[in-house]
């Protein structure tokens, strides 16, 4: 079955002006060929029928800005294969191998046919990609640009146009046998094929491709077969970029790999991306590799295979490393083959990282093909990149909006949030909670007298304590200046007792650099301890008991903890 073209039937097609049967014939021959067809009666675009297009010249021709490209190409092709009176064939600005020849197809007049649109050098998709990814063509690539891609080769090419020849001869002897003035509406593709040349009507009857002269049969079996995994793989491009994008950049790197092995047919796949401030590419993601990834080193970019490939912004495809005069890994690594391509990605010139495939399944090497399905791939692989690398700065973003700088810990707008969230999970389901306010005794004169740096080495050192009294599960933020707050879900006061004498004790006993100038000979702090009670149930009133708690602690000599009851701060403390 051909495939619908992605053309806008009413800005780029109209079919109501084709002679009868014609488009019936004409996607069921660009369907078996795997190749484009247009029938046109002018300047194109439009045209009158289009047929499994090349979505690559459908994003030109879609675009104001680029179309111009096309016009002295497939423009003018209507007037040339007509001043000609035969066919031609050219390759257009993108590479693209077309002919176009003259068509008489019922009593329609004036008609002639573009067919091809295809890709049968790598070398000329690699260079319009490149310049997708950072040439001329830089602000027109999209996702749709790369949803039907076609490649083939020069002999396919002339055996459509020969197709193309007799399927308009045999309408063109039916509707001189009087069977041409049926409508479309009475070919029907279950109707049984008549016996006449009026055969070509029926759009199931198949156009036989010439038989290849016996010296070509391997050849063209060889080819159809590369053609055959080209078409799968552009087939299963139509969602790739959905495969690829996740919500978490982690996963969206592990997806690149493991669809990259599945496309090309690769027992081993590694997804390096470019750190630009260390210049240095980072292992994301990698799979059948026989070595823990968490110990593969960053890689310089110059250093290496993968980092040269960086350094060039070219690919290097090797089919045996030892005629390449490169040093095989080490037998340990339990590479089963020599052969490799690594892969840049670029996105709008910038380097992002590289891909790098080995092992292929078969046991064979990788070569054109492989390099052009990476192609292929690539500016797919570059947007969801892009998408992954802005997820993670969104993260990143969001962490420093809930993160004080000084000390590392949470702030309190963070804080509050939490405080709330974990109060209405202990009302939920009747979880015990408690709350600590830590203030660093005498701190305003230690800042006077040693200065604001010293000071903030103190801050610093009072929040690693913190860091290293807790569990898991707690969240210790700064609350301001020298004050900290320690939420601790699902704790008795009992136990939140212990945890703040952790705290006072780490502290006390730390390495301060101006602690014994301080009035208790060293830097101390004072804790007030509240707990969740039928009294104490508001993220207010929590707050605001541990506060008095501490100043009750301050008041009694500071270097101790206080704990807040119903009524009043007991007074209880640690010394």
């Amino acid at each position: 079955m051909a495939k619908k073209s992605p053309i806008a039937p009413d800005t780029q097609e109209h079919r109501e002006d084709a002679p009868p049967a014609w488009p019936e014939v004409q996607d069921r021959l660009a369907g078996s060929s795997n190749l484009a067809l247009l029938l046109i009666d002018g300047h194109q675009p439009p045209a009158v029928v289009v047929s499994n297009n090349n979505s690559i010249c459908h994003t030109f021709q879609s675009s104001p800005d680029y179309v111009k490209l096309c016009d002295p190409y497939c423009g003018v092709a209507h007037a040339e294969t007509t001043k000609a009176n035969g066919a031609i064939k050219y390759k257009c600005h993108a590479g693209l191998q077309c002919f176009a020849k003259p068509v008489q197809v019922g009593n329609k007049r004036n008609l002639a046919v573009i067919g091809g649109r295809a890709f049968i050098s790598a070398t000329d998709y690699r260079q319009l990609m490149d310049r997708f990814r950072e040439g001329d063509l830089r602000n027109l690539a999209a996702n749709e640009t790369f949803s039907n891609v076609i490649f083939s080769d020069t002999q396919h090419l002339d055996e459509l146009a020969e197709q193309v020849e007799s399927a308009a001869q045999r309408i063109q002897s039916a509707a001189s046998n009087g069977s041409g003035g049926q409508s479309k509406a009475k070919v029907r593709s279950d109707a049984p094929a008549l016996k006449s040349d009026a055969t070509a009507l029926q759009p199931d009857a198949p156009v036989p491709p010439p038989p290849p002269k016996p010296d070509l049969e391997q050849e063209v079996r060889r080819l159809r077969g590369m053609l055959d995994d080209r078409v799968r793989v552009t087939n299963s491009l139509q969602h790739l970029l959905e495969r690829i994008s996740c919500a978490d950049p982690a996963k969206t790197y592990n997806a690149i790999v493991s669809n990259l092995k599945e496309m090309l047919r690769s027992e081993r796949a590694s997804l390096l991306l470019l750190n630009e401030s260390s210049n240095e590419l980072i292992l994301k993601a990698a799979s059948g590799l026989a070595t823990d990834t968490a110990k593969v080193r960053p890689l310089r970019v110059g250093e290496g295979v993968s980092g040269k490939v960086m350094d060039s912004g070219k690919p290097l495809v090797v089919t045996d490393l030892r005629l390449e005069g490169l040093t095989p890994a080490s037998v340990t690594r339990k590479y089963k083959t020599n052969s490799f391509i690594s892969y840049p990605i670029m996105i709008g010139g910038r380097k992002v990282g590289v891909l790098n495939v080995t092992d292929k399944s078969s046991g064979g090497s990788f070569g054109d093909v492989d390099l052009t399905l990476l192609d292929i791939i690539g500016p797919q692989v570059a947007l969801a990149l892009e998408r992954a690398e802005w997820q993670e700065r969104a993260t990143e973003f969001q962490l420093m909006s809930i993160t004080d700088p000084l000390t590392t810990l949470t702030n309190r707008r963070y804080l509050e949030e939490r405080l709330m969230e974990e109060l209405n999970r202990s009302r939920r389901y009747d979880y015990p909670m408690s709350f600590l306010m830590i203030d660093i005794d005498d701190f305003k004169g230690y800042n006077d007298k040693n200065g604001h740096q010293a000071g903030d080495l103190a801050l610093q050192i009072t929040a690693h304590c913190l860091k290293g009294a807790l569990r898991s599960a707690d969240v210790a933020s700064r609350y301001g200046g020298e004050e900290f707050c320690i939420l601790l879900p699902q704790t008795a006061i009992s136990e939140a007792g212990t945890i703040a004498e952790r705290i006072r004790q780490r502290v006390s006993t730390a390495d301060f650099p101006h602690g014994k100038t301080q009035p208790l000979g060293r830097v101390t702090v004072s804790i007030g301890v509240s707990t969740l009670s039928s009294l104490v149930n508001t993220s207010e009133n929590i707050i605001a008991t541990a506060d008095r708690a501490l100043y009750q602690a301050k008041s009694m000599g500071k270097d101790r903890i206080v704990f807040y009851g119903d009524d009043a701060a007991t007074g209880r403390a640690n010394e």
